[in-house]
């Protein structure tokens, strides 16, 4: 059982009905409809493109609560590591320089702003943001101890909620829930793919 609480935050009550469904039975997991700040959290989730711009959707939000400095020291980061491109499926830290939310967690849901409908790209997005997560903690007990995350690909990337929250849901299980997927063979990761495409 986890020990962290995840406010699953969205504007869109599909979203947050979606979540409702798919993480029944996991108290500390928690979907409410509203602003990502209506919490109170030690951590927010950003679901960026994969070069560190924050003007648009919710990492615009980012930047006027945090200034255009978070910008700036993410799309620096980017450089070092990835020579200016993070690739989905990896996620990063970085201090927001705010007393009250003092970290931001970067996992890239698109490259650029086009649909991901027919991705893994909230359920690739969603296990980084929970691993590094689990890093951090390992690192120094205590640092997250409660995160804001927004629906994955859901605005820009046009990924239907449902299809979203069932990402989600696997990526949580797997990381949080101590069931890591271990195929067998490439049919396995075949199934499981098709699988999570579909919600029934």
């Amino acid at each position: 059982m986890s020990a962290v609480i995840f406010h699953l935050r969205d504007r869109a009550r599909p979203m947050v009905e979606a979540w409702q469904r798919y993480f029944e039975g996991h108290p500390e997991v928690r979907p409410t409809v509203g602003d990502i700040f209506g919490e109170p959290v030690d951590t927010v989730v950003s679901p960026a493109n994969c070069f560190g711009f924050m003007n648009g959707g919710i990492d615009r939000a980012y930047t006027q609560r945090f200034g255009q400095q978070l910008e700036t020291r993410l799309r620096e980061r980017i450089r070092s590591h990835w020579d200016g491109e993070m690739p989905v499926g990896v996620a990063l830290a970085i201090g927001t320089g705010a007393n009250d939310i003092p970290t931001l967690i970067c996992a890239p849901t698109l490259r650029a702003p086009v649909s991901v409908a027919g991705t893994l790209n909230a359920y690739f997005a969603f296990r980084a943001v929970l691993r590094t997560i689990q890093r951090l903690n390992a690192s120094q007990p205590g640092t997250v101890r409660a995160v804001a995350c927004p629906g994955l690909g859901t605005g820009t990337g046009e990924m239907p909620e449902a299809i979203c929250a069932k990402q989600m849901h696997a990526a949580y299980l797997e990381v949080m829930g101590g069931q890591p997927f271990e195929p067998s063979g490439v049919n396995d990761a075949l199934v499981q793919h098709y699988r999570l495409l579909r919600t029934d």
